[in-house]
Order: structure tokens, then sequence, then C-alpha cells
């Protein structure tokens, strides 16, 4: 086939030379393009719906998966993005080391080798699912003595079941090789076997959960580099911080001394915005850490929010912080909250707008858009988990321009995954100070007389109890049955759907030790700090998530007495695996400081959903948790090896020589022609996103345009395309095509892997620095042009799982 090259000329040259010709002439000509121009159209027989035509399609995907990327997404050049992708490489390192205890080893790649997730054959009972990484998933049988072939001497060998037969390997082999089956669901059965004869729809699977994993690990990329581009100047070290800490009546521990120094560090050494999680045990001094970083930044004259997840810890910050504030008269604390009247909700908003008020404390409402901050420096997040989904997104917001300190005791599964990761820097304050006594726990099913004891108990001792249900309903009956039982005791009922005034009357009673027993839902959940209040009783613990469990047994055991925690189950037969599961995992972390290996408990119990969304829950089933976690930590460890490096969109050739004629009756019916033409060479040249709104915009004000039309859509998309690949120039010679380009072969093949049509794929090679394919014929050139949209619309469909700087 002849080729002809036909690149674009540059934006200003071809309105001028449009423009010139549409004067002189009823013919034009531009990029290939002949416009005849006639009679007029009615609208009537232009504007017919956009169907589903390969544009259509491709917007569809540009939509859904670029749209929110390419919107916040901070310019970077290839420098500056390597030195940042080295700095995320070492905050990985960091964060493992921090956060799994000792010394983390690098293998020769850069990667984490003393961490693995692969299993221990030793440990796995017969009946057991594990993941062979080549072979797929197959049944643990056990390990038995064989003589393998050409030896004497019997060695161990791990027996695997799959669905076409029995698979033996000598367990050091093994020991590399396999993995635990864990789904992010209930469902402990995977779908079927892997087969031994044929590992191919096995491949597909793994192939399919790496490209997700890629998707997930840019993403995360992308957010932590925008954050490293923001830019505040460091605090100064203040030397009057020596008076306030003077003022903390305890003695640290080590690992809060640490949190101390990291916060300080992030704060009077960096320029870039603190993200960073403290997690530490109920009562291991979180807050301290806090109120030390609030101190920082209200001394430098900016503004602090302290945000809870209810009115009743958002109180107890309140009351904490102004005590420990009261020596600074020029420092105005401030309580945001639903109790307030409108007045002084008005009086307290001026306040914060004004810069009067330098510590706000409150709950979500502080995120509205009515509370506007003067100069805000720090947002202290206490127990990020008990918000929703769109007070996280606001939260979120917040992290690229303010110092964020979130305070939790579990962290969510995401948080705790970014802080293994080292995509957000954390502090573990995993000592308890010396005076805790750990909490006794009793899990066992209900039984009222046992109610009745431990409420005796801790009554005979002069102390206080929780006695928590998982809803609303049910409080007044156990209400009912605990006036027969203790008549002389004074009990009250505390729920979320209370007016705020009675539901703050009776916290603050109960506080105060005139309550002495308190049924209430979880809001006592997060935070609440009453030294007296003991024991805490938990009916249908089964209905509570794990770290919910670990929250509520968490509100005793402040003081020095032994504290004891009762969680009643209904009939352990009526519960389900995961229910079961999660008990099991509360009975063993009984000891002070457990809650992050319970949160990291949790993650395999409760699923993935809220950790990196629906999408990828079925992506990690597809391979299991522990492999996806081991190809995660790999994907970040050879992060750099996944970069694109685009090129610009004049440089790129397109040599397919193709010129469609436009109908008169559709340039008549265009308003402007000639402005339509460049503006769409603009969109193009700007970026895909760009090139899109373009064309829906078209579409819905002329509908469908003329397969001519979509000629020239299709070549300016192409070009857009090949840029974005690192493409410069796409050929035809006969039957092969041809396309220059800087992509390496690891990227090649990462793109190739993930690409839906076989058809495609099978025709696809690298040579040198080209791609190159050989189809079955040579195609006429409006085929052809067809063929290479959809090629480089199933490549470009890639590229979220790709850095692209």
């Amino acid at each position: 086939m002849a080729t002809a090259q036909t690149s674009l000329l540059p934006v200003p040259e071809l309105s001028s030379l449009r423009l010139s010709i549409f004067a002189a002439s009823n013919a034009v000509y531009t990029e290939g393009l002949t416009i005849f121009g006639v009679t007029r159209l009615s609208p009537q027989r232009v504007k017919t719906e956009p169907g589903h035509d390969p544009i259509s399609v491709l917007n569809e995907r540009i939509r859904r998966y670029h749209g929110n990327r390419e919107a916040s997404r901070t310019a970077m050049d290839s420098e500056e993005a390597g030195k940042y992708i080295q700095l995320v490489k070492q905050q990985q390192q960091r964060g493992l080391q921090k956060l799994k205890g000792g010394e983390v080893v690098q293998s020769k790649d850069g990667s984490a080798a003393g961490f693995s997730y692969k299993a221990d054959p030793y440990t796995l009972r017969s009946g057991d699912y594990v993941v062979h990484k080549k072979v797929g998933v197959g049944r643990f049988v056990g390990i038995k003595f064989d003589v393998p072939k050409g030896s004497t001497e019997a060695i161990e060998y791990v027996f695997i079941e799959y669905a076409d037969g029995m698979a033996k390997l000598p367990v050091k082999q093994a020991s590399r090789m396999l993995y635990r089956y864990h789904l992010p669901n209930e469902m402990k059965r995977p779908r079927t076997l892997s087969k031994l004869g044929d590992t191919s729809l096995w491949e597909k699977r793994r192939i399919k959960g790496k490209v997700a994993i890629q998707k997930m690990v840019v993403d995360l990329m992308e957010l932590y580099l925008h954050r490293l581009k923001q830019r505040r100047p460091s605090y100064p070290k203040n030397p009057a911080i020596a008076e306030f800490v003077a003022q903390f009546p305890y003695k640290p521990t080590p690992d809060q001394k640490q949190a101390f120094i990291d916060v300080e560090k992030d704060l009077t050494e960096r320029e870039t915005p603190m993200d960073r999680l403290i997690c530490g045990d109920v009562g291991f001094g979180k807050t301290e850490v806090a109120l030390r970083a609030i101190f920082c930044v209200v001394s430098s004259g900016k503004q602090s929010m302290v945000l809870a997840p209810t009115i009743v810890l958002a109180k107890q910050h309140y009351a904490v912080i102004s005590e420990r504030f009261s020596r600074y008269p020029n420092i105005k604390v401030g309580l945001l909250s639903r109790f307030q009247t409108k007045a002084e909700k008005e009086e307290y908003l001026e306040m914060i707008k004004s810069g009067h008020l330098d510590i706000i404390v409150g709950t979500h409402s502080l995120l509205g858009s009515r509370v506007v901050y003067n100069n805000l420096g720090l947002l202290v997040v206490d127990e990020e988990q008990r918000f929703g989904v769109k007070q996280k997104e606001k939260i979120a917001s917040f992290k690229t321009s303010v110092d964020v300190l979130t305070l939790s005791a579990t962290p969510i599964p995401r948080t705790l995954y970014l802080a293994l990761t080292g995509f957000r820097d954390a502090s573990l304050i995993s000592t308890p100070p010396p005076e805790r006594v750990p909490i006794k726990t009793h899990l066992s099913a209900y039984n009222k007389d046992k109610v009745i004891s431990a409420i005796k108990f801790e009554l005979g001792r002069s102390g206080q109890v929780f006695y928590v249900l998982p809803r609303i309903k049910g409080l007044e009956e156990v209400m009912e049955f605990l006036e027969q039982s203790f008549p002389d005791v004074e009990i009250a009922i505390a729920h979320g759907k209370q007016y705020s005034k009675q539901l703050e009357e009776t916290m603050d009673k109960f506080a105060q030790g005139e309550i002495k027993i308190l049924i209430c839902t979880n809001i006592v959940e997060s935070g609440l700090d009453i030294q007296n209040a003991n024991t805490i009783i938990v009916q249908d613990v089964h209905q509570f998530g794990l770290a919910q469990m670990y929250q509520l047994r968490g509100r005793v055991g402040r003081a020095d007495k032994e504290a004891h925690a009762y969680l009643f189950y209904t009939d352990k037969s009526l519960l389900s695996d995961q229910a079961l599961e999660r008990l099991a995992a509360l009975e063993e972390c009984r000891d002070l400081g457990q809650g992050f290996q319970l949160a990291e408990r949790d993650m395999g119990i409760r699923g993935f959903g809220n950790i990196f969304g629906e999408q990828q829950t079925g992506d990690v089933g597809n391979v299991g948790i522990d492999l996806f976690f081991e190809m995660l930590f790999e994907s970040l460890s050879k992060v750099e090896e996944h970069r694109i490096v685009s090129v610009p969109y004049a440089v790129v050739q397109l040599d397919i020589n193709i010129d469609p004629h436009l109908p008169s009756e559709y340039i008549n019916y265009l308003e402007n022609p000639m402005e339509i033409i460049s503006e769409a060479e603009k969109a193009a040249e700007e970026d895909i996103w760009s090139l899109m709104q373009f064309t829906e915009n078209l579409r819905r004000q002329y509908g469908k345009e003329p397969y001519s039309m979509e000629i020239l859509l299709k070549k300016l998309y192409v070009r857009r395309m090949a840029a974005d690949l690192g493409i410069t120039r796409i050929y035809a010679s006969g039957k092969r095509v041809g396309m220059e380009t800087n992509m390496s072969r690891k990227v090649f093949k990462l793109i190739t892997d993930s690409m839906a049509s076989n058809i495609h794929r099978n025709s696809l090679v690298m040579e040198d620095d080209q791609i190159k394919a050989e189809l079955l014929l040579e195609l006429p050139r409006e085929q052809l042009l067809n063929w290479v949209f959809q090629c480089l619309a199933e490549l470009h469909a890639s590229l979220p799982a790709l850095i692209k700087y």
C-alpha cells in the first residue's frame, strides 16, 4: 500500500490557510478534508442520536477512567517525577520497618525481601485452599514423605488437589510458591479449582489482578505526588513549647516520645503539609500528641480544627483542650455543636471567620459550607472510620492544603494499608502506660444470670456500667429487665436519636457518677473517657464490626482497676463464619496494644470493599488476598518500571493517506464549520479529556456526524492517543502496520497483557523501538484507520495502570 505523510499543521497556520481558501472558493481543503458548500439541510435530517459507535464507546471509557484523575493531576516533569518516585519507595521501606517491627532487608531489586505473604506449608491444614503462583487455586491435602526419581532418599512433599488431578512439590519449593487463598468476603470456597493441564485461565485471572493492582498503585502515587507538590512554610520552633509540655502529668512511653518527635519534624522541618496517622490503643496518649501539634500551629497564628464523630466525644475533647490551654488567655477555644442556640452558632461562625477563635472543636458540622476559616493550619481527625463517605471526601480535600493529624485506636483498613506501604506517614503507639491493667474479656452466649452477676460485681466496688446494644430497638426492654433486677440504682438510656439536650444531660450525669448504668447504642464507641466505668456489657456482639467491638471494649480500663468486658452473642449455630472469625480474633487480641494487629485481621475478615472500592474486590477474589498483597508490594517496589512518557501532540505523524469529504448539507447545517474544525484540533492538542468533551458537545448540538466527519474525528483521536502512549509515528506498508515509540518492553507487556481483545493483542509485537502488527490482508485506507483507532483505544485503556510523566 502506498503511504503519504499527512500530519497536521500547527493550529494558527491552519486557521489562516482555511480562511483564505474559504474566501477564495466554494471548496475548502484542510488536513486531508474537503468541504463543499452548496445547500442548507434541515436539522431533522442530521439530529440523530449517536449510537454505540466506536467514538461513543471510547468517550464513555475516558469519562469513566480518566475524568477525576485528569481534573486533579498536577503537572510534573520527568525529572521531578523520578525524584518523587524514589521518595515514595523510601517511604514504603520506612513504613514497613516501623509498622511490621524490626529491620526490613532490601533485595537486589529494591523490594522488601524480609516481608512475605507466602504460606508456611507446615501451618496449613488439610482442606485449606491455597494458590500456587504459576498453577492457580488448589486444595491442600497434606505433607508426606516420598522418594524422588533418581534418588533413594525420601523427602517431604506437599500434596495439592486440583480440578484435574493431584500435584506434589517439595516442601522447600512450596514455601516459595504457595499462598493461602483468603477471599474478601464471607465465601470461603473458590468458585472452581484450577487445572494442572491448562493454566491459561489462571494466567488470565492473575494478569487481571496484576493490572488492577497497577491501577491502584498509580492512583495512590498520583495522590501522594500531588501532596508532595503542595507547599507551606515550615512552622518555627517555639521555645514556649517546653512550658506547655511540662504540664503533661505523666511520663511519656518510648512510643509516645517517638510520636512527639515525628509530628514536630513534620511541622517544623518539612515544607509539605503533614498527613500523619497516630495509631495507638485507647488511653495510650494519642490526645497529648495532638495537643502539642495544636500548640505549635496556634502559637504561629493559625487556626486548628478538631473533628470528632460524636458530640459526646467532641465535648470531651473540648474540656481537655480548654483545661490545657487555660494558662494562655490569648488562645481562644470554642465548641460548635447542635446543642447551641442559633444565636450562639452565628456568633461562633463569625468568630471563626474573623480569626478570633483559634481552636475549633466539633462534629461533622465543622465541614459544612457555612464554616469559613480565617487561617486554618491544622486539622485533627479523631476516629476517621466513624465518618460517612461525604465527610471523608471533605476531610481528604483538606489534606492538600493544611496539616492533618488522624488519631485512631483501630484504623480503617484503607488507612492501615496506606500506612503499611508508606504512602502515609504513621506513628504507632503500642506501649501501654505503666499503670494500665489489661481488660479481662469474657466471651459467651447470652445469659441473664451472668449479666446480673457482672453488674453486681461492678456496683459492689462503687463503679459504673456500660450496657451496649447494636440497635435502638431493644434498649427499653433491657431497661425494664435491669430496673426489676436493680430497683434502687439510677439507670438511663442514651442513643443518637434522642433530643440534643436530653442526650447531653444523660451523658453529663453519667460522667459525674450520678447514673450508675448507662444503656446505650455504640454512640459511646469512640473516645469517651469515664474513669469510674470499668465494666462494659455488649449484647449481640456478633452484629458489631471488629473495629467497633475493640473500640467498645476500650471504653473501660482507663483507671488502675481491673476492667471487665462481657461480650454476649446469640446461639453460635446461628452465626455466620465471618461473625465467628471476628469473635475468635477479639478473643486472641486480649493484650493491650493489639488494636493494630486487630485491624490487620479485620482486613482479611470483612472484605476489601471499603479499602479499594468494589471494583478491586472482584480482582482480589481472582487471586486471593495474600497473593494480591504480595503483588501489590512488588508493584510498589518496581513502580518506576511502569512509567510511560507521553510526546507532544504536534510531533505525532499519521502516515495513512485518507481524505474524507464532508457533505455540503452538513457543512451548511454547522454554524461556523471552519471554527468547529479549528476547535477540534485545539481540543486534540490539549488532551484526550478535552477532545472527548468537544465531540460530545458537537453531537449534543448537531446530532451524530456523517461518516466523513467521523473519519476526521478518528484521525484526531488516533494522534491524541498515540501522543499519550509515547508513539511518534504510525505508518502502513502492505499488510504491515508500524508504530514508532519510546515505550519500554515492560510497559508494552503490561499494556498488551491487559488488552481485552485477543485479535489486537495477538497481532502486536515489539521490535527495537517499534510496535508492529501483521494483518491477515491489506486493508482499504478507511478500514485501516478504523483498525488503528480500535487498537490504540485498547492500548490507551491501560493508561490508568501507568505513571504518566
